[in-house]
């Protein structure tokens, strides 16, 4: 694979090609029908990335995103500029984010003047990440970017992460140089040895070191092409990613928050249920005050918090929902790839969204369990968003099976 990725050619390498070729007109002279086949022939390799059978996934994810604040970023090549253009994109991350991956928590990290700063600490509140993203459309950038420095911060953060998790890095670099004050190698096998993943996106143009870092470990590399490539390749970061090698499975202690205990016989309280109390998660910070009865208590030390999931900082006991839970189930659970094949005659409309097929659409996918016909972008839809086969939910049969 090593000698694969040496010796492919970039597209500037390549010999002269036709492309305007691959264009052709319809009978009516149109460009329609060749532009619906570029854009089915996309989806259909979307599908078939999807399509990798029964894979285990990272179900609680810690996840840092390094942003570039350099003096590249000011550039204009991504409206408005690109700093403003990657800030708001990460908005979109960061709600598709925990709306995907709720026992997950993440942090923002910016590099500018040759060091890195901490936007956000790792935590599972998306608000708190979006507020601290729109403050930072008013930031500065200047100086260089350092990535060594941002690794190393990042992995301060990620390594003593429970071994059942994922430990993960995302780099948004617009820079073309970066500024190191020692071996980078040294932090890429630190970064290996902590089985912690980078990913990096370029926003200008290929630099050796950073699909160097990414393929040592087990991250992606790309470069974008337009604001649109760069929305797809942030959010593609969203789906968990396949757990690195075989790690055994474990049974995983967690907590469901309820009202104030009473630490002497361990029955709810009312009286102390409206007790001010501070809250763990913003203790050290200079905002931190008294809360009031809206928090959640940790059931094996009492400790207040207001946001779930955390990490207990007493007793060390993650704390998470019932609902948060739930919603994690696909990724334990996913459901088996439709089976692609040619539509026949009898076909005529989609299960699940009652469309009906035209003469382009040559394939169709069937559910290997219920049997129903559903199309491509009900298939894509099913697998990304859904996580549930809609045959198999409206029948009582198959869903019975399901459940057992």
């Amino acid at each position: 694979m090593a000698d694969e990725d040496e010796t492919k050619e970039y597209r500037w390498e390549s010999g002269y090609e036709k492309t305007w070729e691959a264009i052709k007109e319809d009978d009516d002279g149109l460009l329609e029908s060749n532009v619906a086949d570029l854009v089915a022939r996309a989806k259909r390799k979307r599908a078939a990335l999807k399509a990798t059978g029964a894979i285990q996934l990272g179900m609680m994810r810690h996840l840092f995103v390094v942003v570039d604040a350099s003096a590249c970023m000011f550039l204009q090549d991504l409206k408005p500029t690109r700093f403003l253009c990657v800030l708001k994109l990460l908005e979109v991350f960061v709600h598709e984010f925990f709306d995907l991956n709720p026992i997950s928590q993440l942090g923002i990290l910016t590099t500018k003047m040759k060091r890195c700063e901490q936007i956000t600490v790792l935590a599972g509140n998306q608000k708190t990440h979006i507020e601290a993203l729109q403050q930072l459309k008013d930031f500065s950038c200047e100086g260089e970017p350092s990535l060594q420095n941002s690794l190393e911060r990042a992995m301060n953060g990620l390594k003593n992460m429970p071994a059942h998790s994922s430990r993960e890095i995302l780099v948004l670099f617009g820079s073309l140089t970066t500024c190191d004050p020692g071996d980078v190698q040294k932090t890429i096998k630190a970064l290996k040895d902590n089985n912690i993943r980078v990913s990096i996106i370029g926003l200008a143009a290929e630099v050796r070191i950073c699909r160097e870092i990414a393929k040592k470990t087990g991250g992606t590399y790309n470069v974008l092409i337009d604001d649109h490539h760069l929305k797809e390749l942030i959010l593609s970061q969203v789906q968990p990613p396949a757990v690195a090698g075989s790690i055994e499975a474990s049974l995983v202690k967690m907590g469901f928050p309820g009202g104030t205990p009473n630490v002497n016989d361990g029955t709810c309280d009312s009286s102390a249920d409206h007790a001010p109390a501070y809250c763990l998660c913003h203790i050290d910070s200079e905002t931190s005050s008294l809360m009031g009865p809206n928090g959640y208590n940790c059931p094996q030390c009492g400790s207040r918090y207001c946001e779930l999931p955390v990490e207990c900082k007493q007793c060390g006991l993650t704390l998470v929902s019932a609902p948060h839970l739930a919603r994690s189930y696909h990724h334990l659970f996913p459901i088996k790839p439709f089976m692609e094949r040619s539509r026949v005659p009898d076909t005529a409309h989609c299960f699940a969204c009652a469309k009906l097929f035209v003469e382009a659409e040559t394939n169709v996918y069937e559910c290997e369990n219920c049997h129903q016909i559903v199309c491509l972008d009900c298939d894509l839809f099913i697998r990304e968003t859904l996580h549930t086969c809609p045959g198999c939910a409206s029948d009582p049969v198959t869903a019975q099976m399901k459940t057992n």
